[in-house]
């Protein structure tokens, strides 16, 4: 599994005109799929994700997780992490898992990340979203599960 990871002031996630996720400080995840991916891939992230220090404590330190600060977090599937973009000028996704074994997977991270007691939010999946956010900070990081 891939996930970028944005800190954020808030984001949201609208689908023709109606907000159907919304947060306010917390977590903005993309999240991609790859065909083999397991339950220790979303059991790494989830963890890598809950317990990653990238929230300012009153030092202005980076020394608080998102589980420390009650934050939430804003949910978007992805695809296209896995753009395969070496031939050609259009990238190919056949890197990223079938849609039914994607959206499996999707919906599986998204209850692990509920299970830890965090609000989240989510987009839904397949769906043409429009994702607005404020990157805090900006910090942006770039997860891979299968990243050595």
């Amino acid at each position: 599994m891939r996930v970028i990871l944005q800190r954020v002031s808030q984001a949201s996630v609208r689908i023709d005109t109606e907000i159907v996720g919304q947060i306010d400080t917390g977590l903005m995840l993309l999240v991609g799929v790859g065909p083999d991916d397991q339950k220790e891939d979303i059991d790494y992230l989830v963890r890598k994700i809950t317990r990653m220090r990238i929230f300012a404590d009153n030092q202005g330190r980076l020394n608080h997780s998102i589980l420390d600060i009650e934050g939430a977090i804003l949910s978007i599937s992805q695809f296209t992490l896995y753009a395969d973009t070496k031939k050609g000028n259009r990238p190919s996704f056949t890197q990223a898992a079938a849609p039914d074994l994607a959206n499996q997977r999707y919906q599986e991270f998204n209850q692990a990340l509920m299970a830890t007691g965090l609000t989240v939010a989510t987009g839904q999946f397949g769906a043409d979203m429009q994702v607005s956010l404020v990157n805090d900070g900006p910090v942006t990081i770039s997860l891979d599960s299968k990243a050595p």
